[in-house]
């Protein structure tokens, strides 16, 4: 096994139990793997080739479609609501 799947590997169990996390602790590291994972994903896609880094965009943005829907309307300047847990 190559060293990028490795820390694929590694990055998926992080991301698992920083989803075990209430919600209010979430942030901090939910944060730093999502600036990690499209670096990652390109890192597995140059060693690995296109098709694997597809399957591991899917994963990424199935994972993480909430924060990314978020962070998307708010680029675009809509307005956004936070779930009640974070208010």
């Amino acid at each position: 096994m190559s060293t990028p799947l490795i820390i694929g590997c590694i990055w998926v169990f992080a991301a698992a139990a920083t989803a075990m996390l209430p919600m209010k602790r979430q942030m901090v590291p939910g944060v730093i793997l999502l600036i990690i994972a499209p670096v990652l994903i390109g890192w597995i896609g140059w060693v690995h080739g296109w098709i694997w880094a597809a399957v591991g965009l899917f994963a990424f943005v199935s994972m993480f479609r909430n924060p990314l829907i978020y962070f998307a309307k708010r680029a675009m300047g809509k307005p956004v609501e936070l779930p009640p847990e974070l208010r």
